[in-house]
């Protein structure tokens, strides 16, 4: 009864079967590792993880922790299974009310009792086994006599008359009992040479869940710190939109207001004109010619007003209109304040990166923006510089990046193969050494309309990527010695990250081949 609580104890609720592998939730139930991993996954649509015996919920998807004690208590219950479990086999005297056998006699072919084998032992010297059904497997299929002796030779169990005709007669043999002690020796032996070699699994076993356990938390941080980056900007968003509506009713009320107050001295204008309309109209249709000219000076009167009125209705203003210049800056101005908080929480500089014309080849023509260069068939006229390249066609930044986290894009016109990278100052300027591939102080990635690869101190190592996207992003970490690049489409995806110890300043590195062009991006 005990083995039967202790095993209820030890199934896993989801397979109902003993525990593979057991790992437990911060709930704290257990299941098999491929149970739960099944379960989640199950789960992972929805965005809703729960545990399925108490339902518990986790908003992100719940980080497993191996139970090692409860895998012990588990292979430790395996081993002893065959002692803590009943047989089933009965003694075969014992009929009235069976009684659990506790030995078996191969030459009788019986199982008995305690009290049976007592009497058993007494009268004979039979060979005695755990109870068992299985007779067979232990008497020779020649013979039909007990199994008593071991043939290292041909790896076999005999009986006695094996050993004294037949084809094993004259082979050295062993007892069973003595041929068994070897052999668990040997075992003994192997499994000492095994445990090492489980514990060497075990602790890198550990180190990968350990580093498991890492990533997953490092990425519901990134997760959260996402979600808190998404809410402060839609809420900056929406600061945006009222500065911006409130700018528009502003500008209305500026311009609407004198508008309205002119309409409604307009409309008062109109009404006093019409009254006088009206009664001029009567005037007009008087018939005695005494009262009509007593009247006449109302005439007057209302052609006066009818001039005031009319001046003040031409005396609208030309520039009255939304002033869409400012509106325009005013959402501006916000957006650039975002896109700065969110560069700011992603710990990200964008360098405002310049072409250094005096490190330009004469065959590279730098845009007057300073930011594009291109391969041209036509030498440019530009005065001796130390620092010009003389024999590839390169070009180097104006600025250096010698500490902190930056991000900048490039986009190349597919054209041509180009060289994207970064350099030390101190690379070569003429000859084999000073190519962007052919040197230890520049990191590079090349792309033309067969290849794309990335490149330093004269290896090229090919990637496997969509040469369509134009546009790449540079990410460096100076201090991390971390150089990666990203193929900006959708989706974003990595290319290559190069690491180093940098031991000098960086400087953007363009090369550009015949009627390639390459552009930094503001």
């Amino acid at each position: 009864m005990a083995s039967a609580d202790l095993r209820a104890e030890l199934d896993c609720s989801i397979c109902l079967s003993l525990y593979t592998d057991p790992v437990s939730l911060r709930c704290g139930h257990n299941f098999c590792r491929s149970c739960i991993v099944s379960a989640l996954d199950a789960q992972e649509a929805a965005r809703v993880y729960s545990c399925p015996d108490c339902r518990a919920e986790y908003p992100e998807r719940p980080a497993l922790e191996k139970n090692r004690k409860l895998g012990n208590i588990v292979e430790r219950f395996l081993s002893a299974q065959p002692d803590m479990e009943e047989t089933g086999i009965f003694c075969t005297y014992c009929t009235k009310s069976p009684v659990p056998a506790v030995r078996t006699c191969l030459h009788c072919e019986i199982s008995l009792c305690d009290d049976h084998l007592m009497a058993h032992n007494k009268t004979m010297d039979h060979i005695l086994t755990e109870p068992t059904r299985s007779f067979g497997s232990k008497k020779c299929s020649l013979h039909k006599k007990v199994l008593e002796y071991y043939c290292p030779q041909d790896t076999v169990c005999l009986c006695a008359s094996c050993c004294l005709v037949g084809e094993h007669r004259g082979h050295q043999v062993e007892l069973l009992d003595e041929a068994s002690e070897k052999k668990k020796k040997k075992l003994r032996k192997y499994l000492e040479e095994l445990n090492p070699q489980k514990a060497k699994i075990q602790t890198k076993l550990q180190i990968l869940q350990d580093r498991q356990r890492n990533i997953q938390e490092k990425a519901s941080d990134k997760r959260k710190n996402v979600k808190k980056l998404f809410i402060d900007i839609k809420e900056q968003l929406e600061m945006a939109e009222k500065k911006a509506l409130s700018e528009i009713s502003r500008q209305e009320e500026k311009i609407v207001s004198p508008i309205s107050d002119l309409i409604k001295k307009l409309e008062i204008e109109e009404d006093e004109l019409s009254r006088k309309m009206r009664h001029v109209e009567e005037m007009c249709h008087v018939t005695d010619p005494i009262r009509l000219l007593q009247e006449s000076d109302i005439t007057v009167c209302g052609h006066g007003d009818d001039e005031d009125t009319g001046g003040d209705g031409g005396n609208t203003r030309s520039e009255d209109d939304l002033d869409e210049v400012l509106i325009s800056l005013t959402l501006h101005r916000s957006m650039k304040d975002i896109v700065t908080n969110v560069t700011s929480e992603l710990g990200l500089h964008v360098p405002d990166i310049l072409l250094d014309e005096d490190t330009a080849h004469r065959h590279v023509k730098i845009s007057e923006d300073l930011k594009t260069a291109t391969r041209t068939e036509e030498e440019q006229n530009r005065p001796k510089s130390p620092g010009r390249f003389l024999y590839w066609d390169q070009v180097l930044s104006r600025c250096d990046l010698s500490s902190g986290r930056h991000y900048w894009e490039v986009e190349w016109d597919q054209k041509g193969g180009c060289g994207i990278g970064l350099s030390y100052p101190s690379i070569e300027r003429e000859g084999l050494q000073s190519d962007i591939i052919y040197n230890d102080k520049s990191w590079c990635l090349v792309m033309t309309d067969a290849v794309c690869a990335v490149c330093h101190r004269s290896v090229r190592s090919p990637l496997s990527v969509d040469r369509t996207c134009p546009r790449l992003g540079v990410f460096l970490d100076y201090e991390a010695g971390c150089l990666s690049f990203y193929r900006l489409c959708d989706p974003i995806r990595h290319l290559h990250t190069f690491t180093a110890s940098f031991s000098q300043p960086l400087h953007v590195l363009f090369y550009v081949e015949s009627g390639a062009s390459v552009r930094i991006i503001s």
